[in-house]
């Protein structure tokens, strides 16, 4: 078989079914900070997620963030952006391959992209999101063979309180736009 015809064969791989993995010691911690990072989002108008970079084994937090969007007029400005960036400076590397991100949502496909791209070691987030997910709902980018880092995620921690934030927040808005609030 030609270099070609393998480099095609392999490009086509699916990822091998993910095996699941359980949370860390540090996961419903750093996942709590991440809920109050999303509250605060909430607080400002934003859509209320909230992400935690931290070391894997000792816990220590490298970096932190929470959606800025409206605030920064950007439409890059994602929780999981903001603190895979500060993790990376104050790492001063842009691989966090013993590092751990906590997050309060799925992370989109941007993000997913960016979390494959900075090789964080572990992904942990807690809501599902079924219109834009890309760790699992919609797409597996973080699972995905044919990139050069893989990471499944390890999801569900504090799902309920992720979800509750959001929906809040989704309903409090719907109301102001109609005029009832």
């Amino acid at each position: 078989m030609s270099r070609r015809l393998l480099w095609l064969a392999l490009a086509r791989r699916e990822a091998p079914p993910a095996q699941p993995q359980a949370p860390g010691p540090f996961d419903h911690a750093m996942m709590a900070r991440a809920l109050a990072l999303a509250e605060q989002a909430a607080a400002m108008g934003e859509v209320p997620v909230g992400a935690v970079v931290f070391h894997s084994t000792t816990g220590e937090v490298l970096g932190e963030g929470f959606n800025r969007r409206e605030a920064d007029h950007d439409p890059a400005a994602h929780a999981e952006l903001i603190a895979i960036r500060r993790a990376c400076a104050h790492n001063n590397d842009w691989r966090l391959n013993e590092c751990s991100l906590a997050v309060t949502l799925e992370p989109c496909a941007m993000c997913a992209g960016l979390i494959v791209n900075a090789r964080v070691g572990r992904l942990v987030f807690g809501a599902m999101d079924p219109k834009a997910g890309a760790a699992g709902s919609l797409y597996r980018i973080t699972e995905d063979a044919r990139l050069n880092h893989r990471v499944t995620p390890i999801t569900g921690i504090m799902a309920a309180r992720s979800s509750a934030l959001l929906r809040t927040f989704f309903s409090s808005l719907r109301t102001h736009r109609n005029g009832k609030g």
